[in-house]
């Protein structure tokens, strides 16, 4: 399978033309001459350099990558049905479908983009970050750009103990049986050769605390009302989780708030000073 150039760059052109910017969360400013995104804003939004996008669409450059496509098909709020045709004009196979899937859909994504005054992010039934607000990231840092095992936060709470920090000392135990009665339940529904039956024998050679609460054979675990952060520069904070289940892909959007005139209240307020540190 070979890419096709021309037709992946006039694809790019296309669903950048039609993208406005309040779809993807961005302010349209007074001067913006014409509807569509700019090509600097969707290389921003998928993570890569403005002149490697540009030369895309020009189609020129490099040979982009299953990764770099992957990122695009996500700036660009393309659906499972587009991404797999970006994947196939660039001359890779389209990843698989389902809930093992990292695509996030576009009307999540929306309802993201319109969260920015507020910590949130998508991640896997794994605890995988996919994408995050730039108040998560100030909350629980930019866990989003992690790879490999290290992407899980329970692979993360077993393998290394910093992981730990950001939770209140008086919560690990239970996290860590939490974490182990989930990773359970999502290598039963999805079988022995599944991203959670990997991780299970991972952590299984790696840890012993993890070799000890599977052999407890706890299910159904659910967490509890209230989050306990330690955060490194705000101290404690009492947040309240939201999530919002994807069905098709079992992502789940989080959204942390807090109780109105609480003192973890106001601590919030303060992230929107810590984002923009924390995000690059």
């Amino acid at each position: 399978m070979g890419i096709d150039r021309a037709g992946l760059a006039e694809f790019l052109r296309m669903r950048r033309d039609v993208l406005q910017p309040e779809d993807v969360g961005l302010p349209r400013g007074q001067r913006r001459r014409t509807d569509g995104l700019r090509r600097e804003e969707v290389a921003a939004l998928s993570h890569m350099s403005a002149d490697y996008y540009a030369r895309l669409e020009r189609g020129s450059g490099p040979l982009p990558s299953e990764q770099m496509i992957a990122s695009i098909a996500q700036g660009l709020h393309l659906s499972a049905d587009e991404r797999d045709h970006l994947f196939r004009l660039a001359g890779h196979r389209p990843p698989a479908r389902g809930v093992e899937s990292d695509h996030v859909s576009p009307g999540m994504l929306r309802i993201l983009d319109r969260l920015e005054d507020t910590p949130a992010e998508v991640v896997t039934e794994l605890g995988e970050t996919l994408r995050q607000t730039a108040l998560g990231v100030a909350l629980t840092g930019d866990t989003a750009q992690l790879t490999g095992p290290q992407r899980s936060i329970g692979f993360r709470w077993f393998t290394d103990p910093g992981s730990r920090e950001l939770y209140d000392p008086r919560d690990h135990a239970f996290l860590a049986r939490l974490w182990v009665s989930g990773l359970r339940e999502v290598m039963a529904r999805n079988g022995p050769e599944s991203r959670a039956a990997e991780l299970c024998r991972l952590l299984r050679d790696e840890s012993e605390e993890f070799r000890m609460l599977w052999e407890r054979q706890e299910i159904g675990l659910r967490p509890q009302e209230t989050k306990r952060f330690i955060h490194p520069e705000l101290g404690a904070l009492d947040l309240s989780c939201q999530s919002l289940i994807d069905p098709g892909s079992s992502q789940a959007l989080l959204v942390y708030t807090a109780a109105p005139g609480s003192e973890s209240h106001e601590k919030l307020k303060l992230l929107s000073v810590l984002g923009p540190r924390y995000a690059h």
